[in-house]
């Protein structure tokens, strides 16, 4: 979505499709072969160990080059642990085949993505792009700690984007993977009745106090100075609501029309996202009496 003052998107990022990019002494990323406009060059799967075991994180799409690349970059160690952030398509797919060759465990904040909501014109509202096949082998909680060989994860929530959305915090190496709740490239999307606005802004105050080191999103670049990103993140979502709010106090009253006004340049294959922004705008500004 749009820029806004002090917040600055890096739209840079490439990598080669199915090939392992060290990025530090523990953490390799493969990035899938799903380029679309929301999930920028593709889901970046992150996999984090060492020369005797790896843990994977959000496996990405069910694509047979793709769990093929996954399988060689994994190699001969032993898989011990697949951490989902969140249950979207483009996420926990392919964790299936991962277990079924590994025998590793899944592990996420939910145990199966949340029921398929309807309008009241019967249309099924846009949470319909959970991975409705998946279930985890166990929930997992905020602060829970993962000890993995030689590394431990800790689990940080970070509801919003959905409400069962968990980070993974690498302890040794002050790096949090932090999913679809915080992207380099863009805001992330906030649909309600899944998202919530209010749980998104939460959590991203609880990530400016955690000051980790570095942030690792599923879509694009690594985010290395995440304290004043997120500074300028939750700065950009309060000045969107105001503006939100302030179009409401003088009539209007059409989500699809507020955000024409406040998204004039977005890309047409976005527009229905914008408006799904407002809207959750509008119900984190209920939420508080405002409206």
């Amino acid at each position: 979505m749009a820029e806004g003052p002090g917040l600055t998107f890096d739209r840079d990022f490439t990598a080669p499709y199915g090939v392992p990019v060290a990025l530090s002494p523990r953490v390799t990323r493969v990035l899938a072969p799903n380029p679309g406009p929301f999930t920028f060059r593709g889901t970046g799967v992150y996999l984090v160990g060492t020369h005797d075991s790896v843990v994977v994180i959000d496996p990405g799409p069910d694509l047979a080059g793709h769990v093929a690349a996954l399988r060689h970059a994994i190699g001969g160690r032993k898989l011990s642990h697949i951490l989902i952030t969140h249950t979207h398509r483009d996420h926990s797919p392919a964790a299936a085949a991962l277990k079924a060759f590994s025998g590793a465990r899944t592990f996420a904040m939910a145990a199966a993505p949340p029921p398929a909501t309807h309008t009241a014109g019967g249309a099924v509202a846009v949470d319909e792009a959970h991975d409705r096949d998946f279930v985890a082998d166990e929930i997992v909680r905020d602060g829970q700690v993962i000890a993995a060989d030689g590394f431990t994860l800790t689990c940080v929530a970070t509801p919003g984007h959905t409400a069962g959305h968990m980070a993974y915090a690498l302890e040794e190496e002050g790096a949090l993977f932090c999913g679809d709740h915080v992207m380099g490239w863009s805001t992330s999307v906030i649909a309600p009745p899944d998202g919530s606005m209010g749980a998104y802004m939460a959590s991203l105050e609880k990530l400016i106090a955690r000051k980790d080191r570095i942030l690792y999103p599923t879509h694009g670049a690594s985010i290395t100075a995440p304290g004043d990103y997120l500074r300028a993140l939750l700065l950009h979502r309060r000045e969107r609501e105001a503006q939100v709010l302030a179009a409401w106090r003088q009539g209007a009253r059409d989500a699809d029309a507020i955000a024409r006004a406040l998204y004039p340049a977005i890309a047409p294959a976005l527009a229905a996202a914008a408006a799904v922004q407002v809207r959750a705008h509008l119900a984190h500004l209920a939420g508080q009496g405002l409206l």
